[in-house]
């Protein structure tokens, strides 16, 4: 096979898929020994599954090796293209295997995500029946893009990103395979090269082998006619590391979790890293902006309290200078908060007053009601208050809370930063 029969061949990373499971690299925690697809596998018993990760991850790859596993017949629809009509043909198709054959169907669908509702349901009774085992796959999170009532009926399995290691594997098992690799051309990778696909493809299979191929087919060979691949080449392969993150759906909630969470947990570095992946990914900066300002308030609170004019202050910058230039006080505002002495005393305050509003009925003590309207004084309202800023340190021990609420304790403030101060002034105040 020389040069110009690979490049009118199918890409790399088509041609170097896994023959059987046993040639699956990753994944281990759903083909490990014991694990669930190993042991559906040996009972020789596939359910209907949705296998839901990032591109490059093998869904594609597993769902045609687990029919191949099951002796099943493979048929395989696009979301983007496929109809209710393309279901319908299918479902015929597998009835009769079935009845003339004895023969099981996977289908695979790939990007099931895209399917409208109705094309959905076209599937429910069919799955349900087992006449078909349906094998969806999707980049997005099923439990927002997939109707409940399919979900109910399927296995959610989740695909994880390619460690580095593993994509390593495939590039230099692709190097040595001669039959479907890029072996007859005996390409030399330089070590760093090799290094820098597995990294820069950020768990996409796909990308690294494809990369590689473009890297040696467009690299000449040298006088003794070998291909030396060199990092140069392998920059000039690939295209930038895409930024994993679907702004509607996991990777929104779980890289702003994360970035509170770092946050709250006094780690400037990781919230960095994580507003960073959100600002390369195209979020809207104002809401980075929100989170902040109620990070400030939930985790910061009385502790420092200048947090909060500190996140105000990044969201009027991010609203009137807007990027890239906000990123820089928004940078200010995430490492002020991140490194502050903490406190959610002001947060757990305000759940136990709410919780005390919904299960007692109150009144206001007669001594604070209003007795600026006429005849308020007739109805005893004020009778007895006592006007603070009239007494030493303008502190004077009176009724507050409600009858029904008296010694009720909602705010405890912790020992840290402002808030120890705040505290030592109040002790001092109700003991004197």
């Amino acid at each position: 096979m020389n040069r110009n029969q690979i490049k009118e061949e199918a890409p790399l990373a088509d041609r170097m898929r896994p023959q059987k499971l046993e040639e699956v690299v990753g994944q281990s925690q759903l083909l490990g020994k014991g694990r669930f697809l190993q042991r559906c596998v040996s009972a020789r018993r596939i359910p209907s599954l949705i296998l839901y990760g990032p591109p490059g991850s093998g869904k594609t790859t597993m769902a045609r090796l687990l029919a191949a596993a099951s002796d099943s017949t493979f048929f395989q629809l696009s979301a983007v293209m496929a109809g209710v009509k393309d279901i319908r043909t299918v479902v015929e198709e597998a009835e009769h295997l079935r009845k003339h054959a004895g023969k099981k169907s996977i289908l695979f669908i790939d990007e099931i995500h895209r399917f409208s509702k109705n094309q959905q349901d076209a599937l429910l009774p069919h799955v349900e029946k087992g006449l078909i085992v349906l094998v969806g796959a999707t980049t997005e999170n099923p439990y927002f893009e997939v109707n409940s009532a399919l979900i109910s009926r399927v296995t959610v399995l989740k695909l994880l990103p390619l460690e580095t290691s593993d994509i390593r594997v495939l590039l230099e098992k692709s190097l040595i395979d001669e039959e479907r690799g890029l072996g007859r051309l005996s390409p030399e990778v330089a070590p760093e090269a090799m290094s820098f696909l597995a990294e820069t493809a950020g768990g996409d299979a796909r990308k690294a082998l494809n990369a590689l191929e473009i890297a040696t087919l467009s690299t000449p060979a040298n006088e003794q006619g070998n291909i030396l691949v060199s990092l140069e080449d392998a920059k000039e392969s690939i295209q930038k590391r895409a930024v994993r993150y679907d702004k509607n759906g996991d990777q929104h909630y779980d890289v702003i979790s994360a970035f509170i969470k770092s946050i709250r947990g006094s780690d400037p570095d990781a919230a960095l890293h994580y507003m960073a992946k959100m600002i390369a990914a195209g979020e809207d900066p104002e809401f980075i902006a929100r989170r902040i300002i109620i990070s400030a308030s939930e985790d910061i609170g009385n502790a420092a309290p200048m947090g909060m004019a500190v996140a105000m202050a990044a969201h009027y910058a991010v609203k009137h200078i807007g990027l890239p230039e906000a990123r820089i006080p928004l940078a200010q505002a995430v490492t002020y908060l991140a490194t502050a002495p903490k406190s959610n005393a002001a947060f757990l305050a305000i759940n136990r007053a709410q919780a005390d509003v919904e299960k007692h009925s109150t009144e206001v003590p007669q001594h604070l009601r209003d007795a600026h309207y006429r005849g308020a004084v007739n109805l005893g309202h004020g009778k007895d208050y006592k006007y603070a800023h009239d007494y030493p340190d303008h502190y004077v021990n009176q009724q507050y809370l409600p009858d029904s609420l008296l010694g009720a304790k909602y705010y405890e403030m912790t020992e840290l930063g402002e808030e120890k101060k705040r505290k030592a002034y109040m002790d001092k105040l109700h003991n004197q």
